[in-house]
């Protein structure tokens, strides 16, 4: 079983354009490395003493607050659909998590014990999407049913990819629901309630606006 951060190397320009602006390219790029920071913490805390891989599933760079023990695996494919199948494909039955919502893998442990009673899980987000997705199974077959074609980043992703879910035959449970970071307005939620490095990160750049 792993863990696995789903994630883009924190580089201006390349992440979190929609924040810009308000925020400069460099601020964009600041938020996403605490943001990613943060989850690297959580999932440390939900796992510790277990034997569940750590694993960033990663487009670019190992960033430098990549913690020691964590495996580090290239992104494979066009488009996140398909990044996510081809994860599976290569680490297996197991967890993956996005690095906007670290105050959300408090969901990490319940969404582990589901998987091995074999449910599949999922974390839908106030947007429409989902931050998280955990497979018990992931033969080629069940992959392909799952990702393929569909649609990401709309308002209906997250309820599109519970539907294929259920269509696997295999129980389906849901975490918590939770607002993802991905709009000037989340990024002002963030600077209100956001701790941790992410919640730091937020209130200094809404102060500079």
């Amino acid at each position: 079983m792993h863990v696995t951060i789903i994630a883009k190397e924190p580089v201006a320009g390349a992440v979190k354009t929609r924040l810009c602006p308000p925020c400069t390219p460099q601020q964009a790029a600041d938020v996403a490395a605490a943001a990613l920071a943060d989850t690297f913490d959580a999932v440390a805390l939900a796992t510790a003493g277990s034997k569940v891989r750590r694993v960033l599933l990663l487009d670019g760079n190992r960033p430098t607050s990549t913690p020691a023990g964590t495996e580090v695996v290239a992104q494979r494919g066009n488009g996140l659909a398909d990044r996510l199948r081809n994860g599976f494909a290569d680490l297996g039955p197991g967890l993956i998590i996005g690095m906007e919502t670290p105050g959300a893998a408090r969901g990490i442990g319940p969404a582990l014990c589901w998987l091995a009673r074999g449910a599949h899980v999922l974390g839908l987000a106030l947007d429409g999407g989902y931050w998280c997705i955990g497979l018990a199974t992931a033969d080629a077959e069940l992959l392909d049913g799952v990702f393929g074609g569909l649609a990401m980043s709309t308002s209906q992703t997250g309820m599109a990819q519970l539907r294929r879910l259920h269509v696997t035959g295999s129980a389906v449970r849901l975490l918590e629901r939770v607002r993802d970071l991905d709009t000037p307005d989340d990024l002002r939620a963030q600077a209100t309630t956001g701790t941790g490095r992410l919640g730091v990160v937020a209130r200094d750049v809404i102060g500079v606006q």
